[in-house]
């Protein structure tokens, strides 16, 4: 049976006196091991919960023709969304270890379609920053990327970083799955029939979730992937305490900080400028909507095989020199994107769009190792912080790079300033230091 449950059956025996004491069976190894399955559970789920991170670089024209709102206003509400993404993250985290993964994880899937289905009402700017900014952002940063986080400390001892790989590419797949549909949806139907869908695809995630995640191997009797049977840790009280206690602990450290502002840059130079500024971008050179939409969804496409690949170099090599190239080879590549803007796509955008698709999120995977290695079973929380300055990062460009496009009427120095901050995040990664039991092998097993 999959997953198949642990065998607690006592073994009989007797001795002179009559019956021995009856021993239980130590919990066995199935042969086919749930971990994969609740890693696939979880994948799926943040592919369903993907649909609201598609569509903010699909609103910002339609909102500013429906509304004549501001690039910047509603950049600001899409920073708003980003910086909650993150600075929920780590409160999630510890609300996971508190009520368990799939009562946060079902909460906060109802959050975000109610949050998106509310702003087809809409008609005011500061509901914009209400709805999506506040509740989508509040729903998705207790889907981010802590759940994975989560699940992988819990279900895997081995192969960590090639799960952490895997479940981080879910977000770049659900892009794949619901940016081309979206984008249809806005330029055939507008932009509230879009809205509707990222309500509905989050809503049908969640009895998903209900019936078939499960919080922890001791759940149903078996032990980690590739590790020891352990008894299911109490529920941890406070978990909003926690998530600041452990805040300050790992503030007084110096990987925490080079860790955070690496992340800052990885957020500012893809959910808040590329992912966020795309679109409008592309469009301003000429190029239809639908095909700067395909574009970005050929990123999620070479996204999901980069962030597999990262996730599997992290299980062999050293995770802070492999950012150290990640950061690099993506400030080199933003660098030249404005003079690959056109009205059609040609093949040196196209070579743009792999190679930037492969480097995405291959940062995660390094970070999450990095992260384990200084931190221990604090990581999660650790982090959620740290994906919060990933978001803070994107929700400041998010903003500013609408401000910028409305004073300079162009996006070309956002991406110059995008590509010096990332060369400045490879010299950030390779300052942090290693811990005396830190190698490859022990932070991404």
């Amino acid at each position: 049976m999959l997953g198949g449950m642990a065998q607690t059956t006592e073994t009989p025996a007797r001795t002179p006196d009559g019956p021995a004491p009856r021993t239980p069976r130590a919990p066995r190894t199935p042969r086919f091991h749930r971990a994969w399955f609740v890693a696939a559970v979880t994948f799926v789920t943040i592919i369903g919960a993907a649909a609201f991170a598609s569509l903010p670089g699909l609103l910002i024209e339609p909102l500013h023709d429906a509304f004549d709102w501001s690039r910047g206003t509603i950049g600001f509400a899409v920073s708003v969304n980003l910086a909650l993404y993150g600075l929920t993250a780590p409160f999630a985290a510890a609300l996971m270890d508190r009520f368990g993964i799939r009562r946060v994880v079902a909460v906060a899937l109802t959050i975000i379609s109610v949050g998106s289905l509310l702003t087809v009402w809409m008609t005011a700017a500061w509901q914009l920053v209400l709805f999506w900014g506040v509740l989508v952002g509040l729903g998705s940063g207790s889907m981010a990327l802590a759940f994975a986080a989560t699940v992988t400390n819990r279900w895997f001892v081995a192969r960590r970083g090639l799960v952490t790989g895997i479940l981080t590419a879910a977000g770049a797949s659900g892009q794949l799955v619901f940016l081309p549909l979206l984008s249809w949806l806005v330029e055939h139907h507008g932009w509230r029939p879009a809205a509707v869908t990222v309500a509905l695809a989050a809503l049908v995630v969640v009895p998903f979730v209900w019936l078939l995640l499960r919080d922890h191997p001791a759940d149903i009797g078996i032990a980690p992937y590739g590790g020891e049977y352990a008894e299911k840790p109490a529920p941890v009280t406070g978990a909003a305490r926690r998530a600041v206690t452990v805040l300050f602990k790992a503030a007084r450290t110096g990987p925490f900080w080079l860790l955070a502002g690496t992340f800052a840059i990885c957020g500012a130079s893809t959910n808040g400028l590329v992912k966020t500024h795309f679109i409008p971008a592309a469009h301003d050179h000429g190029m239809p909507v639908t095909a700067a939409a395909g574009l970005l969804a050929v990123i999620g496409v070479f996204d999901v095989v980069g962030t597999i690949a990262s996730g599997w170099f992290t299980d062999r090599f050293e995770a802070r020199r492999l950012l150290a190239v990640y950061y690099a080879l993506r400030g080199v590549s933003l660098l030249f994107l404005p003079m690959l803007l056109a009205p059609a796509v040609h093949p040196p955008m196209l070579f743009f769009i792999v190679f930037y698709g492969l480097d995405w999120v291959a940062t995660v995977p390094p970070t999450i190792a990095l992260c384990r290695e200084h931190y221990g079973e604090d990581s999660a929380i650790v982090f959620g912080w740290v994906l919060a300055s990933h978001q803070v990062g994107a929700a400041v460009v998010a903003f500013a790079g609408g401000v910028a496009r409305d004073v300079f009427g162009s996006y070309d120095v956002v991406w110059y300033a995008s590509g010096a901050l990332c060369a400045a995040a490879a010299l950030m990664a390779l300052v942090i230091r290693r811990t005396r039991t830190g190698s490859p092998a022990s932070a991404g097993a």
